[in-house]
């Protein structure tokens, strides 16, 4: 069987790079909900066109539930009122339907496209082919893993008409913005949903061409800081010796919240951080990482606190983290023009590892700045976004092995990670669904995702999709 879905596979690229450009080229940005609507449907006709019965499901405002709603696009439509829908689809197997249930998770929606002006002709979303790369927007992160779910579905139907095992899709359009109604999805469709494994919507393949197989994901807390103890306008600066500045009161603020070295300075912080566990060390001593290559790809000639070895794996992969996204204060444009601005502003986003919860660290974010004199009338804290940090344990998952053994198949060797430094919402999954999940894709490690000139390789897609199909395969004839 191998053989002849991996012949099938390779016989049919052009049509698997054919609509993953489609799926580029059309936006979907849920930040700014631009053509997250249109992208839903586009996804629905894929995945349709591959033999996955399919449906979209509208999650209603606050309390209410999901609805099967798959009406035609109305150009009129109040896009301000507007939830992206998430959909979901199924494949039965006929010679095996009392089998294993393999679940994919993946999203639609990208990252806002921003800069423009740093994406080689200004084009963000041309899914342009050059070679053995696509470029745009989501060719990587997550349409380009997506692609490789559904196309492994539906070659292995177009080899023998069936899959070995049941399958199951969650593709979302709202993961960018943190997946507000995931949570109340999954919990109100849990028997739907039910599964044996969850295969999550990325992954990495390394500098030497080894897939990463990651257990987990951290968790994220991610905040806005608004220092409004200043003048109710901006004004001219010659004021600056009697009217107080918030730009320094942002300063001030965001100086108290870690040391030179990076340790975050807000009390009981790190209480609930968990070790790592001797199976996880054991790992993490025999994952390869090389230093220099990462430097030079950041442009960089150390890591922070001068890390190194086991000790900056450890760092990366298991670590809490206290970051400053964007601030933005006065005025921006060329030239000079002195004034003391109205109000600054400050995104911070914490990366939080197992047993952190990002309720109570922001509890303890807003505990410290009060403690630090920064009462809510000169600095407003306000919650953005919040995911639980997850990890598949043990490590040795049956599971995870099966995995392992499909990669060794296609990659020859493959390298296995504790934890993505990234975050997701896969603590849901774990926790509401009970499965185990891991993450793997086709995704080059410095393929510039959320950044200009995002790209993916055709030839990783390829291996993938056969990867996916292998998985498949092996899952449907373990006994686990």
């Amino acid at each position: 069987m191998n053989n002849n879905i991996y012949s099938i596979i390779d016989s049919h690229m052009n049509d698997l790079v054919s609509d993953l450009q489609l799926l580029i080229r059309q936006p979907s940005v849920s930040a700014k909900n631009n053509g997250v609507l249109e992208c839903s449907h586009l996804v629905k006709k894929i995945m349709e066109k591959a033999g996955i019965k399919t449906e979209l499901l509208f999650p209603q405002p606050k309390n209410g539930s999901f609805k099967d709603n798959n009406f035609t696009i109305d150009p009129e439509i109040d896009r301000d009122d507007f939830l992206p829908p998430l959909i979901y689809g199924e494949v039965q197997s006929k010679g095996n339907p009392q089998g294993k249930t393999l679940l994919f998770y993946n999203h639609y929606d990208v990252q806002p496209e921003d800069p423009i002006e740093l994406w080689e002709n200004n084009e963000a979303f041309s899914g342009k082919v050059s070679g053995n790369y696509i470029y745009g927007r989501g060719s990587s992160d997550d349409k380009g893993e997506l692609i490789t779910r559904i196309k492994a579905v539906e070659y292995l139907l177009k080899s023998s008409g069936d899959v070995p095992c049941n399958i199951k899709f969650i593709v979302e359009g709202e993961e960018e913005i943190g997946s507000p109604n995931l949570e109340r999805f999954l919990i109100q469709n849990k028997e739907k949903l039910k599964c044996d494994g969850v295969i999550w919507e990325f992954g990495y393949i390394d500098e030497k061409e080894r897939p990463i197989i990651m257990l987990g994901l951290k968790g994220i807390l991610y905040v806005e800081l608004i220092a409004k103890g200043g003048p109710s306008r901006d004004v001219h600066s010659s004021l600056a010796t009697l009217i107080e500045n918030p730009a320094w009161i942002l300063v001030d603020a965001l100086k108290t919240l870690r040391d030179i070295d990076g340790k975050i300075l807000i009390k009981n912080w790190y209480k609930e951080v968990r070790d790592f566990s001797e199976e996880e060390l054991k790992i993490l001593d025999k994952e390869p990482f090389d230093e220099e290559i990462c430097k030079k790809e950041y442009g960089i000639s150390k890591f922070l606190n001068n890390v190194k070895d086991i000790e900056a794996k450890k760092f990366y992969e298991g670590m809490p983290t206290c970051n400053i996204s964007s601030l933005i204060s006065g005025y921006l444009g060329k030239g000079s023009k002195t004034i003391i601005p109205n109000k600054a502003i400050a995104k911070l986003d914490f990366r939080l590892v197992p047993n952190m919860d990002p309720l109570i660290q922001f509890r303890r974010l807003c505990d410290h700045m009060r403690d630090q004199g920064f009462n809510k009338n000169i600095l407003e804290i306000k919650l953005l976004q919040k995911e639980w940090p997850a990890r598949t344990t043990p490590v040795d998952h049956p599971f995870v092995k099966v995995v392992e053994e499909s990669a060794t198949t296609i990659f020859g060797s493959t390298i296995k990670s504790i934890s993505s430094a990234a975050t997701g919402p896969m603590y849901y999954f774990i926790d509401i669904l009970e499965a185990p999940c891991v993450c793997i894709g086709s995704s080059y490690k410095y393929g510039k995702s959320h950044s200009p000139n995002e790209f993916a390789r055709i030839d990783l897609l390829n291996k993938t999709t056969k990867w996916i199909s292998t998985i498949i395969k092996n899952f449907g004839n373990t006994k686990i």
